[in-house]
């Protein structure tokens, strides 16, 4: 069994910066999976993340069991609710929304998947997340019913990225969302990253190569490439 998080520990202590590819089970096609299997071998990805915030697809398992046959990257559950919790897959991002107040999703959910989890060889992985204002009404924010957090507020975000900090968790997450319009500024990465001392997460609305480095740049110890891999699977081709 791998150690997820110690391996992106010493890759932060190291200044080695992670890049993880989102798929969204309800988005692939198996029928084409190989060729995109293919793309992500050449991709610089460092790790695989299988979630959304609304997954309908009950192909999950099938999903994953075809990727770890190609791959030996580590697959890591980035669950919207305990239904999208695979017993296959190689770990968890257990993540609590800390940006919002809706109690559902900053403990409810996760009680609801411990008997789950329990059964699992899942490496669990606290996650705190906050949902960033990115000028568009995104898919977390409709399916938590939370607002984001200010974009132009960074004491706020830097306030409670530290309280999830001080609250355990392992990873901060900032999220603009899925296909949102503006991706996190990068100064609030750089304020972020300056306040936390665990590794630090960043994704949504991150549409070009320049945009990754710069937050890499910011203090960013992973980056999340989602949508722009989505629309195009060639994204990682340098031309």
């Amino acid at each position: 069994m791998r150690e997820i998080y110690q391996e992106i520990l010493l890759a932060k202590s190291q200044n080695k910066k992670l890049l993880a590819i989102l798929l969204d089970p309800d988005k692939v096609e198996l029928n084409r999976l190989s060729d995109l299997i293919e793309k992500i071998k050449k991709s610089p990805a460092t790790h695989i993340l299988i979630g959304g915030s609304i997954v309908e697809s009950n192909k999950i398992d099938e999903l994953i069991f075809l990727l770890k046959e190609k791959l030996t990257l580590p697959i890591i559950l980035f669950p919207g609710n305990p239904s999208q919790i695979s017993l296959h897959a190689d770990g968890i991002l257990f993540l609590s929304l800390l940006s919002g107040r809706n109690p559902d999703y900053l403990i409810e959910h996760q009680v609801n998947a411990v008997p789950l989890l329990r059964k699992s060889n899942l490496e669990i992985i606290s996650t705190g997340y906050l949902l960033i204002e990115s000028g568009s009404q995104t898919a977390v924010e409709r399916v938590s019913q939370t607002l984001p957090l200010n974009r132009n507020n960074f004491e706020m975000v830097c306030k409670t990225a530290k309280a999830g900090e001080y609250l355990g968790n392992k990873l901060i997450y900032l999220e603009a969302g899925s296909g949102a319009k503006l991706a996190v500024p990068f100064e609030m990465i750089k304020a972020v990253s300056n306040e936390i001392l665990v590794p630090l997460i960043v994704g949504g609305g991150i549409r070009s190569h320049q945009a990754i480095q710069t937050a890499f740049d910011s203090g960013a110890d992973m980056v999340v490439i989602g949508t722009a891999f989505e629309n195009d699977s060639n994204f990682f081709n340098f031309r």
